[in-house]
């Protein structure tokens, strides 16, 4: 059975986010994961996580401005150093809060940017990364994203993401599968999974349209959670959707799930 995590920047959003800890493990999840930690004193993230008997399982390393709609450096030539600073701090939340690996978020280079150099810039700052995240024995992921949400954002595919992991050559240098940003770019979202099964150290769920709850949308995630298991995936899944009414509205798709973990 996919053991699932609840995203808290998504889910429960009806509560203080403090609160939406308690609120998940209410609702059967045994995991949580947030797109950022840095808002918040890590103290108070450990003892949300440790009073919930959750684990923490994923967040992502610093990305800029966010609230001026940066959505990642780490293809930016010319914040190198913004984003090692950023890596730092990452792996000080990784370890205070005991998670396992960390997703980068590539960015959006500016319209005038050489492609070249961005891409260049982006390898060199996941060598830089993974290595820092290595010597802690941790995982750096990447995500390819939608161009549809987010136009102009550097790393959008598979086959893209895969020639990264290859050219940086880092052990501990995975992919972060997204099934909603993959069905808009890709479709054919059973045999890519199969066919990239060693390199995927994390998975996210959303139906489309409308990145809401499982069973919304087109996506089958019926066949995608048995398939998960049949082909031996053994990760996290983590919900990253924006409920169409409420979250507790929303979870009948879990109630499968959460009764077998019970």
């Amino acid at each position: 059975m996919p053991r699932f995590a609840a995203n808290l920047t998504m889910l429960f959003g009806e509560v203080p986010f403090e609160d939406r800890f308690a609120a998940a493990a209410r609702a059967g999840f045994a995991a949580v994961e947030y797109l950022f930690p840095y808002p918040y004193a890590a103290d108070d993230l450990a003892e949300w996580l440790a009073s919930n008997r959750l684990e923490q399982v994923l967040f992502n390393l610093p990305v800029g401005d966010w609230d001026a709609g940066e959505r990642g450096i780490a293809c930016l030539p010319g914040r190198m150093g913004e984003f090692q600073d950023g890596v730092g701090r990452a792996i000080e939340y990784a370890k205070a809060l005991r998670c396992p690996r960390l997703n980068c978020l590539a960015g959006v280079p500016p319209e005038a940017a050489d492609p070249d150099a961005c891409a260049r810039t982006f390898e060199d700052n996941l060598r830089f990364a993974a290595a820092a995240l290595a010597a802690e024995d941790l995982r750096l992921l990447i995500e390819p994203i939608n161009t549809r949400d987010i136009p102009g954002f550097h790393l959008h595919g598979t086959g893209q993401a895969m020639a990264v992991i290859e050219a940086v050559g880092a052990p501990n240098l995975g992919l972060q599968y997204d099934a909603y940003h993959m069905q808009v770019m890709e479709g054919d979202l059973a045999p890519t999974i199969e066919r990239l099964l060693p390199h995927i150290g994390h998975m996210q769920i959303a139906d489309t349209p409308g990145r809401h709850e499982p069973g919304t949308g087109e996506i089958d995630y019926g066949f995608l959670f048995a398939f998960l298991d049949r082909i031996g995936y053994d990760g996290w899944v983590g919900c990253e959707y924006k409920p169409a009414t409420t979250t507790e509205d929303g979870l009948g798709w879990f109630d499968p799930y959460r009764a077998a973990a019970a």
